[in-house]
């Protein structure tokens, strides 16, 4: 009998051992395919968190003796694929999951986070509405929003009561969802967006609807800027410099996006704007480690959508670090939780889990030896200088 007793005592030990090996499954579901310009956002997310699991983790790969499992997934910029592959990862025992760069296709996938009671960290979709109204208690967001994008815009523009702006962007919830936070940042200065044209996302001519922009800003007697604000359009800057808005006398500024869109900037010397994020700017050990291993690795500096794979992943592991892979008890540990950043250390706030992070105003240099324009620092902006709303 007492044998029997030590052999099935050992027996449920060798389970939990089992059990506990277990790999802890993380889904990143990303819009692979579809889309030329999403398809290379998400490379950057992936090459980015492979390296935020790496730095995390010293190099192991494992959070407290359990190896990290990573599912990757395309959601071929379909909202129907991107909700039942999101389904399919948490079935498949993803303890979260991590998506995707276009903001509507991220929005489809909310409700199946709440559906399954599992969470979706979102990274790098930018609209307000993903921690505003679309928002539930699964949804965490380590990227920017619309709101860190036109606070620290309008800072770097120099607004004031004289200014009248004009938008252009594709008819699409990044651009209006921007367009609605930038009217609200330009309220503090007295500026006002005066113009909008959105244009479809496969849109080629952007002639037409500068035109209309022009002649919706003519009447006004001050400064005039036309901002462009486009998520899938690979050469708008240009466009832009082609038709000339000097000819009106208008000013432009754009925000600093990913290094190829960055060649295109290269028309706007002396331009100022806000960055998110250019390799070069930050000034901490974490930034310093991921520029130089991806330099060693790629033989180029990483991008703005590579730090949001990365931060993804440090999110991650630290959350993993000071709790267990069980959605409540993350939930509760995310709730507040501090974490480093290639961006300095970022912090999930409470009410609505968006991750705060300081923002850059920047000035663009042009040097013949490199492909692109150069965002110089002019200074950092502090999370805390920006007032980005809660609308949960």
């Amino acid at each position: 009998m007492m044998r029997q007793i030590l052999t099935v005592a050992v027996l449920a030990l060798s389970c939990m051992a089992s059990a506990t090996a277990q790999p802890i499954k993380i889904a990143v579901i990303q819009d692979a395919t579809g889309s030329v310009v999403l398809e290379s956002y998400a490379k950057q997310v992936y090459r980015g968190f492979d390296l935020g699991i790496a730095y995390a983790t010293d190099g192991t790969g494992e959070v407290k003796g359990r190896a990290i499992q990573v599912i990757k997934k395309d959601t071929n910029v379909k909202p129907d694929r991107a909700r039942a592959l999101l389904a399919e990862a948490y079935q498949e025992g993803a303890i979260l999951a991590v998506g995707t760069t276009s903001s509507g296709i991220a929005k489809a996938m909310l409700p199946v986070a709440e559906e399954y009671g599992r969470i979706l960290l979102v990274s790098p979709a930018v609209a307000d509405s993903i921690t505003g109204e679309d928002w539930n208690r699964f949804i965490f967001k380590t990227s920017r929003n619309n709101s860190y994008d036109m606070q620290a815009q309008a800072i770097a523009m120099g607004l004031d009561k004289d200014t009248a702006i004009g938008v252009i962007g594709e008819d699409y919830a990044f651009v209006r969802d921007g367009v609605v936070a930038l009217k609200k940042a330009a309220e503090k200065y007295g500026a006002k967006v005066l113009a909008e044209e959105y244009v479809p996302t496969n849109t080629t001519d952007l002639t037409p609807a500068l035109e209309r922009l022009a002649q919706k800003l003519s009447g006004h007697k001050g400064r005039k800027i036309i901002f462009p604000y486009f998520g899938f359009l690979p050469n708008y800057m240009g466009k832009i410099a082609n038709w000339d808005p000097s000819r009106y006398g208008l000013d432009v500024s754009a925000i600093v996006v990913t290094l190829p869109i960055l060649e295109t900037y290269k028309d706007f010397p002396g331009m100022e704007g806000s960055a998110f994020y250019y390799y070069d700017l930050p000034n901490n050990p974490v930034n310093d480690w991921l520029v130089k291993e991806h330099q060693d690795r790629f033989n180029e500096p990483p991008d703005f959508f590579t730090v949001e794979g990365f931060t993804a992943a440090m999110a991650i592991v630290t959350a993993l670090k000071q709790s267990v892979p069980e959605t409540e008890a993350l939930i509760k540990t995310m709730k507040g939780m501090s974490f480093e950043s290639p961006k300095g250390v970022m912090r999930f706030r409470p009410e609505d889990h968006q991750a705060t992070m300081p923002m850059y105003h920047v000035k663009l240099e042009v040097d013949p030896n490199v492909a692109w324009a150069v965002p110089k620092l002019v200074r950092e902006i502090g999370a805390e200088e920006m007032e980005i709303p809660i609308n949960n």
